[in-house]
């Protein structure tokens, strides 16, 4: 995968807020969380280009770049952190006032037919079948019309992160879902299973708010 274009922007969007929360989660001080930064850039770089290019229509590219980012970071610091502590440093990074924008605006379109035909699309697409840094998913609606289910039994984090040592950490990643659906505010977000945990898939549900 080329560094330029969602990668780069990826970097340009997130890269300060990784890097102060380094400071506010982990307690490093300004020229520590500086070095770990720049030592995560060019790791970032490093294992981008090793990916392959995400197929046209794949919607989950932005997926894999930003746990490149995430393990970029992780395999810069001083310490390996604990999966709790990474937990709060991924939301706390991610949940920027640019992403809680766009986290409201997919909340309107949240259950609307467009949102429906997408994720029919995107179950239909298999991308994992041919890209292994992606996902297979199965889309199902609730029969009480009470919102949808996203069934994963390929997962392009898990895939990575295992490949990066850092498989254990993967669920501070998963709960991020939690975090974007209720600042979209048309959803809970529900998951009994994940692959992560040993399940042979990852439930992703999304029920609507009354």
């Amino acid at each position: 995968m080329k560094y330029a274009g969602m990668p780069f922007g990826m970097w340009a969007l997130f890269g300060t807020s990784f890097e102060r929360n380094l400071i506010a989660v982990f307690e490093l001080d300004g020229d520590a969380s500086k070095v770990v930064t720049s030592k995560a850039k060019q790791k970032y770089k490093e294992i981008i280009r090793k990916l392959p290019e995400f197929e046209k229509g794949d919607r989950f590219k932005m997926n894999i770049v930003s746990c490149a980012m995430l393990s970029a970071f992780v395999l810069s610091m001083p310490e390996r952190p604990d999966v709790e502590k990474l937990t709060v440093y991924y939301r706390q990074a991610m949940m920027t006032p640019a992403m809680r924008w766009f986290c409201r605006m997919s909340g309107k379109k949240k259950f609307s037919r467009q949102d429906i035909d997408g994720m029919k699309t995107t179950a239909a697409f298999k991308a994992a079948d041919r890209n292994p840094y992606s996902w297979n998913m199965e889309f199902c609606l609730y029969p009480d019309d009470s919102g949808y289910e996203a069934r994963f039994s390929q997962c392009g984090i898990c895939t990575l992160m295992r490949e990066l040592g850092l498989f254990d950490l993967v669920p501070a990643m998963c709960a991020l879902d939690y975090s974007m659906s209720e600042v979209g505010g048309a959803s809970h977000f529900v998951r009994k299973c994940t692959i992560a945990n040993g399940d042979d898939y990852c439930d992703c549900g999304y029920k609507r708010r009354s």
